[in-house]
C-alpha cells in the first residue's frame, strides 16, 4: 500500500488497506477506529489477530468488503515465539503457564525431528478459547464457563514450518500455512510432541497472499494522514 494513496483513495467507492495491528488491540479496535476516522460504517477485515499478536491486517472499506472473503482464503505467514516446559488454558499468554516440566533434556535434532510431523496436511484441534460457533455459542464464551468442550479436527496445511532453537526455553518460528490454522494449536501441539508442553509467547502476521507487512502502516500513522488530509481538505474549501 502506497502511503500517498491515503490522500486519494475514495474510501466509499472501495480500498484495501495494510494496517500493522499494534499489540493488545483487537482486530475490531483497529475496525472501530478507522470506520471513526474515515467516517464510514463499510468497514472490515480480513482474518482476525488475537489481541497479543501483530501484524498485517488487511481492512476492506466501501465496495472492497466484498473480497474480504477472497483474501481471508489465501496462504498466511506468521513468525513469533513458543516457550517450552509449560502450557496454558488460552495456549498463549491470555492465560497463566501451568503444568509446568523440565525441557532441558531436549536437543537441537529432537527440536528439529518434531518439526517434520507438522509438514503438509494434518488434523489440527483448534482451541476451545476461540470464537468458533458450537451450538450457536462461541466456544470461549462455554470454556469460561468450565463447560466440557470437545471440537473435531480440522484440515490445514503446514506449508513450511522453521525453527530456532538457540534461546530455550523460547523457540523462534516462521510457518507458512493455509487459512484456518491456528497457531496456538500448533504451538500447544509442538509441545505435546516434545513431552515438556509448550505456549504461543509472541505471534507477528507478516503476510497474507502477496500482501506483506512491510507495506502496511501504523494505526498512528493511517490517523495522522487522514487528520491531515481533513485539515487540508477545510483549508481548500474556506
Amino acid at each position: 500500500m502506497n502511503v500517498a494513496d491515503l490522500n486519494t483513495i475514495n474510501f466509499e467507492e472501495g480500498a484495501v488497506l495494510l494496517i500493522d495491528k499494534p499489540l493488545d488491540w483487537t482486530s475490531f479496535d483497529v475496525i472501530r477506529k478507522i470506520r471513526n476516522l474515515i467516517k464510514i460504517k463499510k468497514v472490515g477485515h480480513a482474518g482476525t489477530l488475537d489481541p497479543l499478536a501483530t501484524g498485517l491486517l488487511i481492512v476492506c472499506t466501501g465496495k472492497y468488503t466484498k473480497k474480504i472473503n477472497e483474501y481471508m482464503a489465501q496462504e498466511k505467514e506468521y513468525t513469533g515465539t513458543f516457550t517450552l516446559g509449560a502450557t496454558t488454558p488460552t495456549y498463549d499468554l491470555e492465560s497463566q503457564p501451568e503444568n509446568f516440566k523440565p525441557y532441558d533434556y531436549l536437543s537441537e535434532a529432537d527440536i528439529q525431528n518434531a518439526v517434520q510431523a507438522f509438514l503438509g496436511e494434518i488434523d489440527q484441534v483448534p482451541p476451545i478459547h476461540s470464537a468458533i460457533k458450537k451450538d450457536g455459542k462461541r466456544v470461549y464464551e462455554l470454556a469460561r464457563k468450565g463447560m466440557d468442550v470437545k471440537l473435531e479436527p480440522r484440515k490445514i496445511i503446514i506449508k513450511e514450518f522453521e525453527v530456532d532453537a538457540s534461546q530455550l526455553p523460547e523457540v523462534g518460528f516462521r510457518v507458512v500455512c493455509s487459512t484456518g490454522t491456528y497457531i496456538r494449536s500448533l504451538a500447544h501441539d509442538f509441545g505435546l510432541a516434545l513431552g515438556c508442553g509448550a505456549y504461543l509467547s509472541s505471534l507477528r502476521r507478516t503476510r497474507i497472499g502477496t500482501f506483506r507487512v512491510e507495506n502496511a502502516v501504523s494505526i498512528d500513522t493511517f490517523e495522522e494522514i487522514i487528520k491531515e488530509r481533513k485539515n487540508r481538505n477545510l483549508q481548500q474549501n474556506t
